[in-house]
This record gives C-alpha cells, sequence and structure tokens, in this order.
C-alpha cells in the first residue's frame, strides 16, 4: 500500500524541564499518528559486509529486513566514527557541530572535538515532539570521558536529549570489559552489575554486542508498558566490527575455514554476488585491485583468524537485531516501527595490534584478578580480568578477551569490494554504506533497490519528516541552531526523487563533492582534485580531470564555497598545544 500521511493535530504545551541546558516547546499527538524510529548503526564495516549487499557472513535478520524493504545503492557517511557520529545526531556536516575530526580540540570552531551549542540532537529535536528517546551503544562525540565532575556531562546522552542510555562514551575498547561503560549518567562495570547478570548473557558470558542488543530490547519492552501513549526514537550504536577482533568461541567456530581461499577469491565472489543482485553493474564497478604488500604470506593462518573473527562480530551482531526485531514483534510495534540500518564508515585499514613480536598466550594468569567494582579505564585493557596479560603482535589468535588486533588492510579491501579506499578517505571505500529501510506500515516497495544518492545528514530531515516535529532555530539558552543540511528521505520510500544542489565530504584534509553523477575527490590537504563520473566509474578508475577542466573549476569552487560556510577551513589542522 502507499504511504499513508497522517494529520497533524498540534497543540503547544508548556516548556518540558530537561536535564539538559535548553527547552524547546513541546507539541502533543497521538502515538498512532507517527511511527516509532530506530536507527541501528554498525561500526568500522565495508560497503559489501552483510548478505544482502554480497557479503558470505550470514546476517539473515538484516536480509530479511531487505527483503521487505528498501536498500538503497549510493548512500554515504563521513569516512571516520566521530565525525559521522556528529553528522548523524545532528543533521549536519561534521564540522558545523565541532566534530571536523576526532576528540581534541584543534583550536578552531570546526575541530573542538565536542558537540557545539550551534546544534540540536535528534533526541532534542524528537523529545519536544512527544518522543520518549533511547541510546544503547557507542556515544563518541566528547572529549570528556573522564568528567571530574557532573557539568562535565554537559554533552553526554542524558543531557543531550535523551531519556534513557546504556553504552560507552568513549570511542573504542575491550568488548569484553569496555571502558567508559555507563548506564544513564553513572559508569559501571560489567563485573557487578546488579541490572544485567550472567543468567542475562546469550553467549553465557558478557560480550558488548550482547549488551548493546540487549538493552535496546529492554528499552523497547519498558518503553511498551511504561510510555504507549507515546511513539519512540532509539539509535542502537554497534561497535561491531571495529577492533579488537573479539568474538565469542561458537561464533568464531562457525566461520572457520570460511576465507581458506584468501583474500582475492572473497573478494571476486563477492563482487559476482553484488552484479547478481543488482548493486553494482559490471560496466561502470570494475573491482578495484588488492595491493600485494598488503596481503600476508608467511602469517596467513594468523590473518585468516581475524577474518573469521571479524565474521563472527558480525553474525553475533546480526543476531543481536533480530532480538531487537522480535521484541517489537511481541509488543505490537513493528508494523509502525522504521527501521534504518548503516554504517559509519568503511572497512578499516588501520594496523592496530598488527606489529611486533607476539606475545605467548601464558597457561596461567600472572597478573592479580580485577576487583568485580573496577572500572577499566583504558582503551586497550593492560589485562583480563582474571589476570592475563591482554597481548598483540602477528601471530596472537584473535578472539579472546586477553587479544588487542585489527584486521589489517588486505581484508579490510575485501569489505569495500568493489571500491578504493578505506576509512578516513573520501573516495567511495571509506564513505559508501548499506542503507536498509524498513517500514511495513508505510513502505510498499519489498526487496527494491533505490539508487538515489544520500548521505547521513538526510537521516535528521526524514526523521523530523516523520515525527512531524519543528526543527528549531533557538536553543541552549538563545544560541542560533545551523539549519539542517539533509533533505528527508520519505520521497523515495514511495519512488519519488529528491533534489539537492551537491553532497560534501573532509576529513583530515581528504575531500570530496559530488554533484549530480560527478564527484570531485582528494587524498589529503595537499592532493590534486581528481575527477569521475560515478555512473560510469563507481570504482574511480579513471580520472577524468585532465579532460574536463572547467567542470573540476567549477565543482571546486563549490566545495571551497561550502567549506568557507561550514568551519571546514583551514584543512586538517594540528591539535592545540596544551597550555
Amino acid at each position: 500500500m502507499s504511504i499513508q500521511f497522517w494529520c497533524v493535530r498540534a497543540v503547544h504545551c508548556v516548556l518540558l524541564c530537561l536535564t539538559a541546558a535548553f527547552a524547546l516547546p513541546e507539541r502533543s499527538t497521538d502515538a498512532a499518528d507517527r511511527p516509532n524510529i530506530i536507527w541501528i548503526m554498525s561500526d568500522d564495516m565495508g560497503f559489501s559486509d552483510i548478505g544482502c549487499y554480497g557479503s558470505e557472513i550470514e546476517t539473515p535478520v538484516l536480509d530479511g529486513l531487505a527483503d521487505h524493504g528498501l536498500r538503497y545503492t549510493q548512500f554515504y557517511n563521513t569516512a571516520r566514527c566521530c565525525p559521522t557520529r556528529a553528522s548523524l545526531l545532528t543533521g549536519l556536516y561534521p564540522h558545523q557541530a565541532g566534530i571536523g575530526h576526532m576528540m581534541n580540540d584543534r583550536g578552531y570552531d570546526g575541530y573542538r572535538g565536542d558537540l557545539n551549542r550551534e546544534c540540536v540532537t535528534i533526541a532534542e529535536v524528537l523529545r519536544p515532539a512527544g518522543y520518549r528517546t533511547y541510546l544503547s551503544g557507542k556515544w563518541h562525540v566528547t572529549k570528556n570521558t573522564r568528567p571530574k565532575s557532573h557539568d562535565d556531562k554537559h554533552n553526554w546522552p542524558l543531557q543531550r536529549g535523551f531519556d534513557r542510555f546504556y553504552g560507552t562514551i568513549h570511542g573504542a575498547g575491550s568488548f569484553f570489559d569496555p571502558n567508559t561503560l555507563t548506564r544513564d549518567n553513572e559508569f559501571i562495570s560489567p563485573a557487578s552489575d546488579s541490572e544485567y547478570t550472567p543468567d542475562q548473557f546469550p553467549g553465557g558470558q558478557y560480550y558488548y554486542t550482547d549488551a548493546i542488543a540487549d538493552h535496546a530490547v529492554r528499552f523497547v519492552r519498558e518503553h511498551r508498558r511504561d510510555h504507549d501513549a507515546k511513539p519512540f526514537f532509539m539509535y542502537v550504536s554497534f561497535t561491531a566490527a571495529h577492533w579488537p577482533m573479539h568474538a565469542l568461541e561458537n561464533d568464531i567456530a562457525k566461520y572457520k575455514g570460511r576465507y581458506d581461499a584468501g583474500y582475492d577469491a572473497i573478494r571476486k565472489a563477492r563482487y559476482r554476488r553484488m552484479i547478481e543482485l543488482g548493486l553494482i553493474k559490471p560496466s561502470s564497478t570494475e573491482l578495484f585491485p588488492i595491493e600485494e604488500s598488503a596481503k600476508e604470506t608467511e602469517h596467513w593462518d594468523w590473518d585468516k583468524r581475524n577474518m573469521e573473527v571479524y565474521a563472527a562480530m558480525i553474525d553475533s551482531m546480526d543476531r543481536g537485531i533480530g532480538r531487537i526485531v522480535e521484541s517489537l514483534k511481541t509488543t505490537d510495534q513493528l508494523d509502525n516501527t522504521v527501521i534504518c540500518f548503516f554504517q559509519d564508515n568503511g572497512g578499516c585499514a588501520e594496523n592496530y595490534g598488527r606489529g611486533g613480536k607476539p606475545q605467548p598466550r601464558q597457561d596461567t594468569p600472572s597478573l592479580e584478578p580485577l576487583d568485580a567494582e573496577y572500572l577499566q579505564p583504558d582503551m586497550q585493557p593492560k589485562q583480563t580480568r582474571d589476570g592475563y596479560p591482554v597481548r598483540t603482535g602477528k601471530g596472537v589468535m584473535a578472539g579472546g578477551a586477553d587479544t588487542y588486533i585489527a584486521y589489517g588492510r588486505a581484508w579490510a579491501t575485501v569489505s569495500n569490494t568493489p571500491f578504493r579506499q578505506y576509512k578516513h578517505y573520501t573516495h567511495e571505500g571509506g564513505i559508501s554504506t548499506p542503507l536498509i529501510v524498513h517500514w511495513p506500515d508505510g513502505l510498499n516497495r519489498d526487496g527494491e533497490l533505490e539508487h538515489t544518492p544520500g548521505h547521513l545528514v538526510d537521516l535528521m530531515a526524514t526523521a523530523v519528516d516523520l515525527a512531524q516535529a519543528d526543527y528549531p532555530t533557538t536553543a541552549h539558552g538563545g544560541h542560533a541552531i545551523k539549519p539542517m543540511e539533509g533533505q528527508s528521505l520519505v520521497p523515495t520510500f514511495r519512488g519519488q526523487s529528491i533534489e539537492r544542489d551537491a553532497i560534501y565530504w573532509e576529513h583530515e584534509g581528504n575531500r570530496a563533492i559530488r554533484q549530480g553523477d560527478w564527484k570531485l575527490v582528494a587524498k589529503g590537504a595537499r592532493g590534486q582534485w581528481e575527477l569521475y563520473n560515478i555512473a560510469n566509474d563507481r570504482s574511480e578508475q579513471n580520472d577524468l580531470a585532465q579532460r574536463f577542466p572547467d567542470r573540476v573549476e567549477a565543482m571546486a569552487a563549490l566545495w571551497t564555497a561550502y567549506a568557507e560556510r561550514a568551519n571546514v577551513l583551514p584543512l586538517n589542522p594540528k591539535p592545540k598545544k596544551k597550555q
């Protein structure tokens, strides 16, 4: 059936008293008129890493959502974790929200490493519109990960519009003992958490991917029980499959031997599958080659294990999403819930933990066990809870809590099939993401592909549209709020087009602009502009800059105008020196 538009019955009420230092007028509308909205984001995964986008990794839940929903073939993120989160949460380009790089202050408004007060989060927009707001998973949009006072939590989830939060403030960490683990506003230890105990762990031991999914399920059920008159918004921010390669042994065993054929064979199989699915066309998307220097030969068994663990991490996440979907079914909320799945950046070629000599695993613990209440402070723990040193290096078989290793450039190239480059870069491999939209009550394009280009900034505009919310012009005590940058995707739910001038990117000097089928892209602050026709060359192998200099000049001027207005300049500034 076609999308049914609802009538707005807006009644302005008294100002909500929020924990954040802002207030917006609440608008009351029947929950039945508006859908629940769930954003699900994975971490450090490539365009081809789930089954319905070409992967051999088993993701039946996501595949099922795609079969009864819509798959976008040209959707984009911002190439890096925290800029993507800033952009997603605010509907702005990341520099406009203050997070053009990572969580440090580089001395310029676009690079403060904290969400600024000239933006509002999606929770700050939807809560005054009558939505309950929930977050389970990774936050990573503030540098105050170790606050000394409550005031230092001004950019924590509850202070930026969320009613409930379970997850991590920091951007990376152990899946078995995550640092900055938080419930609502307080740090907790997974080993002493009375609200989430071993009898509730699906895999028999604490595993962060399971915990994120299980708390999302809890929020769904508690919402149905306690707040059924309101719609809800929930942001589920998984850390799978970001390094370290951590997974439960039963999940790893499922993929043992799956990658024996090697990097090239797996990548070619994905490429063929993507063509069969209609995601790419062989006439316009060649298979970008894997660099020989990236392939492991001496340590092949070790690197094969890394990919087996990576696949296990994604498999586990898919099952967790399945539990969320099942909770929506059992609470009779699935049909009127818009679920969007996407990724924060392309596959990660970082070599974290892959260098140096391997440290052998000891037969018995050599360190004192940690107290259950101990709050693990480090991104890379020094030891496991039971006293084993955490190990890195080639030859250390990934998976367990005592290892801390990334899966490397060759496998990242497989993840990004068939595109060029990786996380950090604004070539297609760094910024291309799946987008699956599932909404039984409002979508009747089961299993269809949508080729309209889109960007994460569009998800704020889409949520505002669906929720009949008012995007504010001022907030946070009178601060002027920057206008949304995106376009609502709701027309594409009906097979209609959306109009936009261009889409823009910048990260670490890597920069790009897409205008229609044309993309201008450069690698590094000093890199020369390259020009590609994405309709004919999605894998960016035939640079047309010399052939069309006038187009290069015109698009570069557009990008510069964007950079000047969006706090992008200066390009890639150095971190601010500590006083």
